[in-house]
């Protein structure tokens, strides 16, 4: 395997909160262990306040060490975008890794990067985590096909958006790559432990929805299912963390109408990466209602965690997660949800477990910086 590369990613990175400065850390790390240098060349300004729907993008948690994050990238401003492009193309990286999670970046990805390949040398990569977004707006495909022009090549890390691409296209090398596991939250803790810190009643029946909430995420769904009658009478409660990224008054509304309070309980407000475990450790179950995905940065988690999911048959979840192993599938509809839950209850936790560390074992980050590397070997 090839050594020594000059590497640099393209998105979030510290002080920028969220998985996709998570995954980026994550996988700098990788580099450098493999003895190439990286580093991560992320947003000064990300979203103008109007795009961005949750309380705050920045963490006031420290810096990683050993990382060289430059926070230079104004995503709405043409002449940063000129300034940027002409220095990391000057910094002559062997290989740029990029990442594409929504059409609003496209002008500003696409503008650097063909500068950037005006030095002849640096070979990119776009990291596709969305072709087609959850939520449209005027420009998006005019956006991703600029974005797409700026790249040598491809991965995706569901079929779901492979299959976008080639839509737009064809030619270019892409390979499908397995979302990594996220094993930088720390080891997994006991149950007990995990619910006493988060002050959780020991012996509840207690599933997950965990994440930033919106629509296509189907927490509505969820909520539906919690009213079924075969629900309440086995006692689930639904622990939601996360934080709203749309209007909160529909689903406490929803919540009323369904007369399901006393089955919730809500930490709607960012969790911080270090409480991530103890979320993860506390439940029995992590629930999945997504109404449409690509792929799913909680499944990693519960993989890490060793924790059975139910997800819906939607998009790439069904593949990431296989049928009564690592958890069950389930269509979207309350009711399929709400027997999917009781099912996982009958078969209980111990069931699942082999499956889960034996499919983790494939999620491995160097699989991914492999692919990276070779496909910058032949492009």
């Amino acid at each position: 395997m090839d050594k020594g590369r000059k590497i640099a990613i393209i998105g979030p990175g510290h002080p920028l909160r969220g998985g996709l400065t998570t995954f980026n850390q994550r996988l700098a790390r990788e580099f450098i262990a493999q003895g190439d240098t990286c580093v991560i060349y992320s947003f000064s300004l990300q979203y103008p306040g109007f795009l961005f729907p949750g309380t705050s993008q920045y963490t006031d948690e420290p810096a990683p060490e050993g990382l060289t994050i430059h926070t230079i990238i104004n995503s709405v401003n043409p002449l940063n975008w000129l300034k940027v492009g002409k220095r990391i193309a000057m910094d002559r990286p062997d290989i740029i890794l990029v990442r594409y999670w929504i059409p609003f970046m496209g002008p500003a990805l696409g503008t650097i990067l063909r500068l950037v390949r005006a030095n002849k040398h640096t070979r990119i990569i776009g990291l596709a985590d969305n072709i087609i977004p959850h939520e449209k707006r005027p420009g998006d495909s005019m956006f991703t096909k600029y974005f797409i022009g700026s790249c040598h090549a491809f991965i995706t890390m569901s079929e779901k958006v492979m299959a976008d691409l080639r839509s737009l296209e064809k030619v270019k090398p892409a390979r499908l790559v397995a979302h990594p596991l996220y094993d930088n939250f720390g080891e997994a803790v006991p149950k007990d432990v995990a619910r006493q810190r988060l002050g959780l009643e020991l012996g509840d029946k207690i599933i997950l929805f965990f994440g930033f909430i919106r629509k296509y995420k189907g927490l509505d769904i969820l909520l539906e299912a919690m009213a079924d009658p075969r629900i309440r009478q086995t006692g689930i409660k639904l622990l939601v963390a996360g934080e709203f990224y749309e209007d909160e008054k529909e689903y406490q509304e929803q919540i009323e109408r369904l007369g399901i309070r006393d089955l919730l309980i809500l930490r709607t407000q960012f969790i911080s990466d270090r409480e991530v475990v103890h979320y993860f450790c506390a439940a029995d179950v992590v629930v999945q209602p997504y109404r449409n995905a690509t792929q799913s940065g909680v499944t990693p988690l519960a993989y890490h965690f060793e924790k059975p999911m139910v997800v819906t048959n939607v998009g790439g979840l069904p593949s990431m997660v296989p049928d009564r192993r690592c958890g069950l599938v389930a269509e979207v509809d309350p009711k399929a949800i709400a027997t999917a839950i009781l099912e996982f209850y009958q078969l209980g936790e111990a069931f699942f477990i082999p499956h889960l560390r034996s499919e983790k074992l494939k999620l491995s980050w160097s699989q991914l910086t492999d692919t990276i590397k070779s496909l910058a070997s032949t492009t």
